[in-house]
């Protein structure tokens, strides 16, 4: 099994800038991606951001792609999200999940409370 927690959320101002970590631990020799999902209250889950762990490729989506950073820590077992020009609709609880030898994500993190205000 994986464990996850992620670390770095809080509350900014629009137009700020926050920093999240998740860092795994456990069975992680198979890692293949990891990625950050958010959900805000009355809404569903959504993609933000995913990165191959073998050549740290990223995907984006599309209302993040250039404010947001995804990065990898291969050695630490650990993903970043860097997050610029927030937005107040960016504000969501945010989690980080991790898919194994090429399977879709299976573990899930807690998840760290991201707000913006306007």
């Amino acid at each position: 099994q994986v464990q996850l927690v992620e670390s770095g959320g809080g509350s900014v101002q629009a137009g700020g800038s926050l920093r999240l970590s998740c860092a795994a631990s456990g069975s992680t020799s198979r890692t293949y991606k990891m990625g950050w999902f958010r959900q805000a209250p009355g809404k569903e889950r959504e993609f933000v951001a995913s990165i191959n762990w073998l050549t740290g490729s990223p995907d984006y989506a599309s209302s993040v792609k250039g404010r947001f950073t995804i990065s990898r820590d291969g050695f630490k077992n650990t993903v970043y999200l860097q997050m610029n020009s927030l937005k107040p609709e960016d504000t969501a609880q945010y989690s980080c999940a991790v898919a194994l030898g090429g399977y879709v994500f299976g573990y899930w993190g807690q998840g760290t409370q991201v707000t913006v205000s306007s």
